[in-house]
């Protein structure tokens, strides 16, 4: 059974960073797209980025480029997301997920998600 855990959420000022981490298991982990999620309140679910099996393609939302990075180490089965320059509007629940195909671009091709974890960007 698939479990993706998610940590390093937390509160911040504005223009500070954190680091998340997803850690999956039960699932082939080296072979699949991963990528991020965010839900702010009173919003929607949306794309943050994205991060083929070898690591070698990343794709971002135009509200995060620049300032996030996403990255993998497939030998510990976890990804990650690197957060800098955050803002207030990048306070969020933000939810790592694994789709049912190669693309991970919207949240109807998610096959898993994490339970989440909160970031919060103080003003």
């Amino acid at each position: 059974q698939a479990q993706l855990v998610e940590s390093g959420g937390g509160l911040v000022q504005a223009g500070g960073s954190l680091r998340l981490s997803c850690a999956a298991s039960g699932l082939p982990f080296s072979r699949l797209t991963m990528g991020w999620f965010r839900q702010a309140p009173g919003k929607e679910r949306e794309f943050v980025a994205t991060i083929s099996w070898r690591g070698d393609k990343v794709d971002y939302a135009d509200s995060v480029k620049g300032r996030f990075t996403l990255f993998r180490d497939n030998a510990k089965n976890t990804v990650y997301l690197q957060m800098d320059g955050l803002k207030p509007e990048d306070t969020a629940v933000y939810y790592c997920a694994v789709p049912y195909g190669s693309i991970l671009d919207d949240p109807s091709r998610v096959e898993s998600w994490g339970q989440g974890t909160q970031v919060t960007v103080s003003s």
